[in-house]
């Protein structure tokens, strides 16, 4: 079996990809592939950078049985689309930035989150929490478990 690696990307990597993070280390955790799938996760801004996941984030996480204090924020880089299997934009505008960043050939490593692993959600983007409600917290959360699962069984395919 080879490694897999998974860099989730968000605006300032505080909310939807540490998130993102944190639910997809505790899956693949679970399923016993630690050793095998590497995941980070990063922001198109160094808004935050050094900065733990902002608290609602983590809270609605730990409520959940996901631990988001081990993750710091960083900025994303060119070199990212190298290091990593697939990086995968939490919305459409992360998602242009991204293309702007990587180089000619990794054009298949470039992911939008739900539009890609969970189109069963009419939508195509994990939507920003940070301006609204908890409640927004709880939305983004449920939205990335459920592409979470799917991502984790297209890469156990992809492992075998």
């Amino acid at each position: 079996m080879s490694q897999f690696s998974v860099l989730f990307v968000c605006l300032g990597n505080i909310c939807r990809s540490p998130t993102a993070e944190g639910v997809f280390q505790h899956k693949v955790n679970e399923a016993g592939l630690d050793h095998l799938v590497k995941v980070d996760s990063a922001g198109t801004s160094a808004f935050h950078v050094g900065e733990a996941p902002d608290q609602r984030s983590q809270q609605e996480a730990r409520k959940a049985g996901y631990d988001l204090s081990y993750i710091r924020s960083r900025k994303a880089q060119a070199t990212d689309f190298v290091d990593f299997d697939l990086v995968i934009a939490m919305d459409l505008e992360n998602y242009h930035n991204l293309s702007l960043l990587k180089t000619n050939g990794y054009d298949d490593k470039l992911k939008l989150f739900i539009r890609d692993y969970a189109p069963e959600l009419e939508i195509e983007e994990v939507p920003d929490p940070y301006y609204g409600g908890a409640e927004g917290f709880t939305k983004v959360l449920n939205m990335i478990e459920t592409a979470s699962d799917n991502l984790l069984s297209e890469i156990k395919e992809r492992l075998v």
